[in-house]
């Protein structure tokens, strides 16, 4: 059976995760009557604040996650609609666009080749319209390193393969150099640290249990999902023994730009 996203445990350190949220949408002007899209909108609940926030007569909100998809119910409303399928489905999407508005929180570090990737996504965004992005960068920490450490160990590397590590972001410098290539205006691309002070490294374990830890539950039999997360734990804790509390150190990079008319 195919792993799942899981809302609640998504939702845990729900006033952390929105954090670049708030930032990402701060760094947007309204758009009274606009059209947006949200590309890894969640549970469902931050594409209603980004509706609501920019003014938008109609938002979209998409996600890979069936479970999300459900929990999203909760935010149906007038003027925004979710629907389930591949964010990277930019032929699909195009049918409701262009939009005034393409955002994403972290939700396309899942998404291979991001130079291949942007010029697509690009496609969504009308004349004069905003694209507004961020992912995740935060790749050389423990967290991270401990579990792709992990893969290449037996027995995991050989039910993991080749599909043991998720795809890698770009530099802050390269989605400038993309997305100026693309020919947007008014790049703003920032590297930015999210310390979040967890109760300790159990939390962490969490924290990751509702993200990136999902990448690789998926790709593993389902009887040997436990024990994956079972054995990550043992390594974190490990090298980050308790007591807490545990100052997470959260590198992400956030990016607007404008579509010229």
């Amino acid at each position: 059976m195919p792993h799942d996203w899981d809302p609640v445990k998504y939702e845990e350190f729900r006033a952390e995760r929105e954090m670049p949220f708030r930032d990402l949408l701060a760094g947007l002007d309204p758009v009274p009557g606009g059209k947006g899209i949200d590309l890894g909108c969640g549970t469902g609940r931050l594409t209603a604040d980004l509706h609501v926030g920019l003014g938008l007569a109609a938002t979209l909100g998409v996600d890979s996650s069936p479970a999300m998809i459900a929990a999203c119910a909760a935010h149906d409303r007038d003027g925004i609609r979710f629907a389930q399928g591949d964010l990277a489905d930019v032929d699909r999407w195009l049918e409701a666009g262009p939009f005034d508005v393409v955002f994403s929180n972290a939700a396309l570090q899942w998404l291979p080749d991001h130079r291949s990737l942007l010029p697509s996504v690009s496609h969504l965004v009308a004349p004069c319209g905003r694209l507004a992005v961020q992912v995740p960068a935060n790749t050389d920490h423990p967290s991270q390193t401990l579990a792709r450490d992990l893969c290449r160990e037996e027995p995991w590397a050989d039910l993991l393969g080749d599909s043991g590590r998720p795809p890698d972001v770009l530099g802050p410098e390269e989605y400038v150099e993309v997305l100026h290539a693309l020919g947007f205006e008014d790049l703003e691309v920032i590297l930015r640290v999210y310390p979040h002070v967890l109760p300790s490294t159990c939390a962490l374990v969490d924290w990751m249990r509702g993200t990136l830890l999902n990448w690789y539950l998926d790709r593993l039999p389902e009887d040997r999902r436990a024990a994956f997360v079972d054995a990550y734990r043992r390594r974190v804790e490990a090298l980050l023994p308790d007591p807490g509390p545990y100052l997470f150190t959260f590198k992400r990079i956030l990016f607007t730009a404008r579509r010229p008319a």
